[in-house]
């Protein structure tokens, strides 16, 4: 019970990471998106191969059957993909805010899960969170359009929300795969990305310092770190809980953005995080009754 509790803070800790893209993509510049997503993949793949050259022994985990492969690299890139391309076709707004139903589909698929048990609270706890990412994506878009012509846009984001859920549940299946397999997931993604990038974009590169320490920084953060904390997390973890703590990312994300003075404060912030909480607090009312008793 103690190593679940600690790996759902694990998880929790990729949630905080992620709440930091937005920051260091602003920070970064122009780059163009598949050309930022191989720079940074390939930095937080390096950061994960440092300990497995320190210890040899650890280079076993590579060698993995290819569901477990096509899982790493399909979760990795095919979201990046897929998000991108969303972008490119869709409305920015409406494209994130069908692309982050994957918290929801997390909370669904995961009774699919030997072991596990859906509640209503859970349920009820995941809509209160894409409640308030509607709140939050819709007050700072000026509200929401779904115009047919995006319509590809629109089934690429949500194309995203299921590859990263089925990412996610899945590598449940694959707890017997160590964690140090994300660090060659994340080099095989940065060289499918840099393929993308060759095929699709004019190269252009940091202007200055600060940028690309932003590029640094998201490789070994958002783009890095939280991979390894996520993969610990969703395996040995409450993935339920982990699934509606997800909608906490893009809340935390907009306040950092408010403090580095990105963005203004504005009411569907405060209501958005309100319905992020209580969905919070619902989705582990179970929890924090057996605490109680």
């Amino acid at each position: 019970m103690k190593s679940s509790r600690l790996a759902t803070l694990s998880g929790f800790g990729a949630i905080l990471l992620w709440s930091s893209l937005a920051l260091m993509t602003a920070g970064s510049g122009t780059v163009p998106p598949f050309q930022l997503a191989a720079m940074t993949f390939l930095v937080g793949g390096l950061v994960g191969l440092v300990p497995i050259l320190l210890d040899r022994k650890r280079l076993a985990a590579f060698r993995q059957p290819w569901p477990v492969w096509l899982l790493g690299v399909g979760g990795l890139f095919g979201y990046h993909a897929f998000y991108f391309s969303a972008l490119r076709l869709a409305p920015p707004a409406e494209a994130g805010l069908i692309s982050y139903l994957w918290p929801l589909l997390i909370v669904l698929m995961s009774a699919l899960l030997p072991g596990e048990k859906l509640r209503l609270a859970h349920i009820g706890g995941a809509l209160f969170g894409f409640s308030g990412v509607v709140l939050l994506i819709g007050g700072r878009a000026g509200g929401f359009t779904f115009d047919p012509a995006y319509t590809t846009g629109y089934l690429l984001a949500l194309c995203c929300a299921f590859i990263w859920s089925g990412y996610s549940v899945l590598s449940r299946r694959f707890s017997a795969v160590p964690t140090d397999a994300v660090a060659a997931f994340c080099l095989v993604t940065a060289a499918l990305s840099f393929l993308a990038h060759a095929l699709l974009e004019t190269t252009i590169w940091p202007d200055g310092l600060t940028q690309w320490l932003a590029v640094l920084g998201l490789g070994l953060g958002p783009v890095g770190a939280a991979f390894y904390v996520w993969d610990h997390g969703v395996k040995r973890g409450d993935i339920r809980l982990l699934g509606v703590a997800s909608y906490a990312a893009p809340v935390l994300s907009t306040l950092i953005l408010i403090l580095a003075g990105f963005a203004e404060p504005t009411l569907s912030l405060v209501a958005a995080t309100a319905l992020i909480v209580m969905g919070a607090l619902l989705a582990s009312w179970q929890n924090l009754r057996r605490k109680a008793h």
